[in-house]
């Protein structure tokens, strides 16, 4: 059950870079390698926890947080939640498409409604198309994407969505 759960988190985290392409299939074929500072795993509740640089690793894939937490519902679904300063994460993507990375302060994931969301300065780049804004959502089972920018209080000022999108060659 253990790994179960620790193969949950790492595969919460790799969902927020999926949505751009397609990762390298032969990833989710590696062991998983998870370092941190403290870890914990409370069984009866179905909770795994990571805190204090945590790195994880699964083939080409590269994920750094400051803590992840990862939770298993009575039917089996999941929550993860990774926070830091910020999260940052990385993986090749197949057919010699380059490589997709990303951040944010926090990143979400239900697979309960298949939704990741990257909240708090996320940007997302791979090559040289980007998005950046205050989130990324996207819906794994859609492919919708919404990226959105801050608001102020007074509704002036914040910042806009940036996204760069490279022309067909």
């Amino acid at each position: 059950m253990t790994r179960k759960i620790l193969k949950s988190a790492a595969w919460a985290v790799f969902l927020a870079a999926a949505p751009v392409a397609f990762a390298l299939e032969s990833d989710r074929n590696q062991p998983i390698e998870i370092e941190a500072d403290q870890g914990s795993l409370d069984q009866a509740n179905q909770v795994t926890t990571f805190s204090g640089n945590v790195i994880i690793k699964q083939g080409s894939l590269n994920i750094r947080a400051g803590s992840v937490k990862v939770s298993r519902d009575a039917k089996g679904q999941q929550l993860m939640a990774a926070t830091g300063n910020p999260v940052r994460f990385g993986q090749t993507l197949d057919g010699n498409k380059g490589r997709v990375e990303g951040q944010a302060n926090n990143v979400e994931y239900s697979s309960a409604t298949g939704i990741v969301k990257l909240t708090g300065n996320a940007k997302v780049q791979r090559g040289g198309d980007r998005a950046e804004g205050a989130s990324i959502v996207y819906n794994t089972r859609t492919e919708v994407y919404t990226v959105s920018g801050s608001k102020v209080a007074s509704g002036k000022g914040g910042k806009r969505v940036t996204v760069v999108i490279q022309p067909n060659k």
